[in-house]
């Protein structure tokens, strides 16, 4: 794929946007695989550093605010009849409070995702400090002689030690993977907001 064709792609990927912010954005892409080729890179290799242009248009999505999606989703492409103002705010009752139920639903299950991963959390450091604490205990034994008693306490505190470690990577897998699936859920979200022909 070469510049123009990528530019292309681009400005039709980006046509969910004003025409302003796609020129704006479009102008930057222009500049970056001009900059590419002075540095002696080929059009095709400046392009395929900066990435397909799904990528580059997935990232302009993350870094619009949701707001203004919903406003240029929401903007009426003509003015609207009187009939249909007054359908709007009689079915207003309806349709608002289902969004702020469907929101509150949605908001509550997130919370609730979140709260067992802190609480899982929460777990490992408990765990982990009842090891530090048997190994201080072991040493105790140690110091009066209580031999029997410090190796066994050592022992039970080296494996729950263990344990949490094993667990501390069972959280931060857990963490990433809700992370990375928040992400794709704000990406998807937003979106909903985009015309589906701009998405290809």
């Amino acid at each position: 794929m070469n510049k123009q064709e990528f530019l292309t792609q681009m400005q039709k990927a980006l046509s969910w946007l004003p025409q302003e912010d796609i020129e704006e954005r479009i102008a930057f892409y222009s500049e970056i695989i001009d900059d590419h080729i002075e540095e002696g890179m080929s059009e095709e290799q400046a392009i395929a550093e900066i990435g397909s242009v799904q990528e580059v248009t997935t990232q302009i999505v993350a870094e619009t605010p949701l707001p203004r999606l919903v406003k240029e989703k929401v903007k009426p492409k003509r003015a609207l009849r009187i009939w249909e103002i007054i359908l709007i705010v009689l079915g207003f009752p309806v349709w608002f409070p289902l969004i702020i139920a469907a929101g509150a639903v949605i908001l509550s299950l997130y919370i609730v995702v979140w709260a067992l991963v802190i609480s899982l959390w929460a777990f490992d450091i408990s765990i982990l400090i009842s090891a530090l604490g048997g190994i201080a205990i072991s040493v105790v034994y140690f110091i009066n002689a209580n031999i029997t008693p410090a190796f066994m306490t050592l022992a039970i505190a080296m494996f729950i030690g263990g344990l949490s470690i094993f667990i501390l990577f069972g959280c931060v897998a857990v963490s990433k993977s809700i992370i990375k699936l928040t992400w794709k859920g704000v990406i998807g979200i937003k979106y909903m907001f985009i015309n589906k022909e701009t998405r290809k």
